[in-house]
């Protein structure tokens, strides 16, 4: 049976650490995921519109097959600086690829676009350094979900968006996810409360209101403008032990997740991404069965913890838009 970790958050795949730093008046923040060690990391990009640095170097035929941290921003593309912060900080410790006498921290990220948002852009410097460094510095197994790191500035079709986590646990082997929601479409139905994700909700984490009991498939779906202010970026990640190539199928079967939960999802103005990560703690019990279940376990995670973002996101002066529970009253 699959089950929620202890915290039901990305933090049960043990060994991997998430820090958060935001910034109120910006309305922006960056999200950071590190492992005790490095760690096999992967890339899945079905958007339209992505933003990303060393993203190719994740492909299974590249020479480094780990990386040190995966960092998701908000930002756009100054959020691209967010990785740097934390690349700086990362080899002030020791970490990081050996080439000869030097280390070089493979820090992998994405951005999603919050510049118009309600928040002060008018900065004299690119803050998303400074945040990168702050979010790894505040690394630990628990963390807040909703307008917190890389969430902090998300919107949604309707909502605020924000960040979200989820995990599950099964037959010995633990998947987690970390998703900051700021997509072009909806993640509820219709005009009421109820998620798109509703139907894989465990252990009422996000209202246990249940699905919704009918829509209309040939509405057309309500969107923020078409001015490519979207995506939503994420992180899969388990303990088990698996090549590149199979973290990067855990990744694309991820992509399910955010198609349950985002409606509609992949379109040419959003960027969204999933990356993988695997600790290598567990070895695979079954070479075929194994990385099934997990790709599986990757998108049933995903699906909650974008229903899980949003729910717990929360007003702030300035917001453009409501959270979900100013709008739905809880």
């Amino acid at each position: 049976m699959i089950r929620p970790g202890p915290r039901n958050l990305i933090t049960d795949v043990a060994g991997l650490r998430v820090g958060n730093a935001r910034d109120d008046r910006i309305k922006t923040g960056v999200s950071v995921l590190v492992g005790d060690r490095p760690f096999t990391a992967a890339v899945h990009v079905m958007g339209g519109a992505p933003g990303t640095r060393e993203t190719d170097l994740l492909a299974p035929d590249k020479t480094v097959q780990e990386a040190d941290a995966l960092v998701l921003s908000g930002g756009s593309a100054f959020g691209l600086d967010a990785a740097s912060g934390v690349a700086d900080a990362l080899r002030a410790q020791g970490r990081g690829f050996a080439v000869g006498d030097q280390t070089v921290p493979i820090v992998p990220g994405a951005i999603l676009f919050d510049l118009i948002n309600g928040g002060d852009k008018d900065w004299p410097e690119n803050p998303y350094k400074r945040l990168g460094r702050e979010a790894l510095g505040a690394a630990a197994e628990g963390f807040t979900l909703g307008s917190e790191g890389a969430g902090t500035g998300a919107l949604i079709a309707d909502l605020k968006g924000g960040l979200g986590s989820a995990s599950a646990t099964w037959n010995g082997y633990t998947v987690g996810a970390l998703v900051a929601v700021n997509a072009l479409g909806r993640v509820t139905v219709g005009e009421g409360p109820r998620f798109w994700a509703a139907p894989f909700e465990m252990e009422g984490e996000f209202g246990g209101l249940g699905p919704a009991a009918a829509f209309d498939p040939t509405a057309v779906p309500p969107v923020k403008g078409g001015d490519s202010r979207n995506t939503t970026i994420a992180i899969v990640a388990t303990d088990a032990a698996l090549t590149q190539a199979q973290a990067t199928r855990m990744a694309v079967a991820a992509h399910d997740g955010m198609a349950r939960a985002i409606w509609p999802s992949h379109t040419p103005m959003d960027g969204d991404l999933v990356f993988a990560a695997a600790t290598g703690a567990r070895p695979l019990a079954d070479p075929v069965g194994t990385p099934l279940m997990l790709g599986h376990m990757a998108a049933l995670c995903l699906a909650r913890a974008i229903a899980r973002g949003v729910y717990s996101a929360a007003a702030a002066p300035g917001d453009p838009m409501p959270t979900w529970a100013a709008r739905h009253g809880t």
